[in-house]
């Protein structure tokens, strides 16, 4: 399969690291309005640099969006209607209007469309999937220090993959949501802090912040009979299962706790990145739906921006 990667900023230098790795895969094309970095990437992988995303029409079989978000559907739109199977980075685009386009040009195209919320390809979120099991209530929190790379709110650049985390692990649709937010080094939200519940009425409460001094990915989540804690950095899971036992001894009521901790093992190991890659190139090859299709990424879309408005109350 012919593949182009369209952006060669730092995402999109990464993809085509990736890229270059996959089986069955060609990268044929390295897109980048500065064709100077353009070329820096194609060359590492014998690739063509071009400087126009609309070139690589009749050229390629697949394509990797990884431009600024506003840009993507002005170039994942024409790609798509011409039939060129799409992996569009996170978020899907800047507005629901651009989103809903996206998909539109999917349809009309019938071409598969993903979305780059890598995330869902963690090794250790794919072992947790599978201990799933009626959960209550999650907990995320992301969080890093700051990088003047990024003007973004942090609700849409960070939180946004745990927003898709939670709604899937869920299985509902946003029903409620309150924020909080600061603002200390831009002029956006650079810590926020959500409280959201489904219709499936799951609760989440998710926390994201550039205002760290080292990075953390972790996520929590409660059930009737269980808690597991997923370290998505160090990929590990941890299951906790409690006991407790009320008695009455010569002292009165004494209360013992005793417990289980399980730590599965990770039978899913790889890169994110190129597990997600190979997936969406999978789902292309099949003509079937990806893991996170376009509509999953404007669900999240929805919350985020949802979260952004929830954050800034004087402008609602």
């Amino acid at each position: 399969m012919r593949i182009a990667v369209i952006g060669a900023g730092v995402m999109g230098t990464n993809h085509a690291r990736v890229a270059g790795t996959l089986p069955d895969v060609e990268l044929t094309h390295v897109v980048d309005a500065d064709a100077e970095r353009a070329a820096a990437a194609a060359s590492a992988h014998g690739a063509i640099a071009v400087t126009d995303p609309l070139s690589v029409i009749g050229q390629v079989d697949a394509a990797i969006v990884a431009l600024p978000t506003l840009l993507h559907a002005e170039v994942a739109v024409p790609l798509l209607e011409q039939g060129i199977h799409c992996l569009v980075e996170k978020p899907i685009a800047g507005s629901v209007a651009d989103g809903e386009r996206i998909i539109a040009a999917a349809a009309s195209g019938g071409a598969v469309l993903a979305v780059g919320h890598v995330e869902r390809f963690n090794p250790a979120m794919i072992e947790a999937e599978k201990f799933v099991d009626g959960p209550i209530h999650i907990e995320t929190a992301r969080v890093g220090p700051f990088s003047s790379r990024v003007a973004d709110s942090v609700v849409t650049d960070l939180m946004i993959h745990d927003l898709d985390l939670v709604r899937s692990l869920a299985a509902g649709e946003l029903a409620s949501v309150a924020a909080i937010a600061q603002r200390v080094r831009t002029d956006t939200e650079d810590l926020a802090t959500a409280l959201v519940r489904f219709d499936s009425d799951v609760s989440a409460s998710l926390t994201a912040s550039r205002l760290g001094q080292q990075k953390s990915r972790t996520i929590g989540i409660t059930q009737h009979d269980s808690y597991l804690h997923v370290d998505l950095m160090r990929q590990e899971v941890t299951i906790q299962r409690l006991e407790h036992v009320e008695y009455t001894g010569s002292e009165g009521t004494v209360y013992r706790q005793r417990g289980v901790v399980e730590i599965p093992m990770i039978e899913t190991r790889g890169e994110p990145l190129w597990l997600e890659q190979r997936e969406f190139l999978d789902a292309a090859r099949e003509g079937r739906a990806p893991k996170v299709s376009g509509r999953d990424g404007l669900e999240a879309l929805r919350m985020a921006l949802a979260v952004v408005d929830a954050c800034r109350p004087e402008t609602a």
